[in-house]
């Protein structure tokens, strides 16, 4: 009997192997302390969506070369469309992206002026679009109209209003040609224009195309030009549209054979040399009585010089005289700078 009763050292370890036992058991059906989302969130590396359906073909580079290249033309488009329509006309380049030409097509306006163009040597075709919310007033300014806002017309062009916009595109199309030469020679020609571009089916719809949009603003009257240029056209010239290289090439100095056939075609150039002989004023009535054989008196002296103009700018100073029987002048003096000749 005595070796079956417990020491009180073995009866308080006992307790306590009991007492942690229970603690333990606690421990496991408490739930877990909410640990701060802080302290263990762990930033993840940018996830970049790729669709399948729209694959990037056209590189950065390439895409930054286009940009580049088509700002310029904006600016020189501008210029023309300016001195066409003789009011101030801007054109600003809003984007350059790739997108699917299904996409494009259902992004256009119908009616719409759609033109389809051929850009030799490039393959396939090139497409020009202009929204008839800047082309209506472009065409009511070319025939004499554009001061006060008219209406939006939502009809196709007529046989007439197509030969007037023909005057925008081509200088669309040689604006066009001159900011391509540096990377490419091209003969552009529009072939067909539509006014429904679901009509028009140059590349399968899933094709990439790269659109060039241009923002064009006559007065308070805004508008889109949208330039669609397909992969497949660009695919074998990915290498000339390279920033590097056709900025490198434009910088280039000039050769003495560029210096002189420059100089050869412009020594044959016709300019107008004009000699003023005196200023005077007179009145519209003596402007009208004047008669053959009428003298006009001047306050000019006969021994200053006479001012001789190269296409109305100031460059020389002569004396007049007779060579061969002919009124001829002598130059006696250059001038450098037109500024000097404002009180001959």
């Amino acid at each position: 009997m005595s070796e079956d009763v417990l020491s009180q050292a073995e009866v308080e370890s006992l307790l306590a192997s009991m007492g942690a036992g229970k603690s333990a058991a606690t421990a496991e059906a408490a739930p877990p302390k909410p640990v701060s989302t802080l302290a263990t969130f762990k930033p993840r590396e940018k996830i970049t969506p790729y669709d399948f359906k729209r694959p990037e073909r056209v590189g950065k580079e390439q895409m930054r070369a286009l940009q580049t290249l088509h700002e310029g033309f904006g600016r020189n488009f501008a210029a023309g469309l300016s001195a066409m329509l003789r009011t101030m006309v801007e054109v600003k380049l809003t984007s350059v992206d790739q997108l699917t030409y299904s996409e494009f097509i259902f992004s256009l306006e119908n009616p719409t002026c759609f033109n389809l163009l051929k850009a030799e040597p490039l393959e396939g075709n090139l497409i020009l679009d202009i929204n008839p919310s800047i082309l209506y007033p472009i065409i009511d300014r070319l025939l004499g109209g554009g001061h006060e806002p008219s209406l939006l017309a939502r009809r196709p062009l007529t046989d007439i209003e197509l030969r007037i916009v023909s005057r925008i595109t081509n200088l669309f199309l040689e604006e066009l040609r001159r900011a391509w030469e540096n990377v490419l020679e091209l003969q552009l020609e529009v072939i067909r224009v539509e006014h429904n571009p679901q009509l028009m089916q140059i590349v399968p719809p899933n094709e990439v195309v790269v659109v060039i949009s241009f923002e064009v603003a006559l007065g308070e009257t805004r508008g889109m030009v949208n330039l669609c240029i397909p992969y497949n056209a660009i695919e074998r010239i990915g290498g000339k549209l390279s920033s590097n290289s056709w900025v490198a090439w434009a910088r280039k100095a000039s050769s003495a054979q560029n210096v002189e056939q420059i100089a050869r075609t412009l020594r044959g150039s016709p300019v107008l040399l004009s000699v003023r002989l005196a200023r005077t004023r007179v009145s519209t009535g003596e402007l009208i009585n004047l008669r053959v054989g009428d003298i006009i008196t001047t306050e000019k002296d006969i021994h200053r010089p006479l001012l001789v103009s190269v296409e109305g700018v100031p460059k020389f100073r002569a004396r007049p005289g007779v060579f061969k029987g002919h009124k001829a002048i002598r130059i006696d003096d250059v001038i450098l700078d037109p500024a000097d000749a404002i009180g001959d």
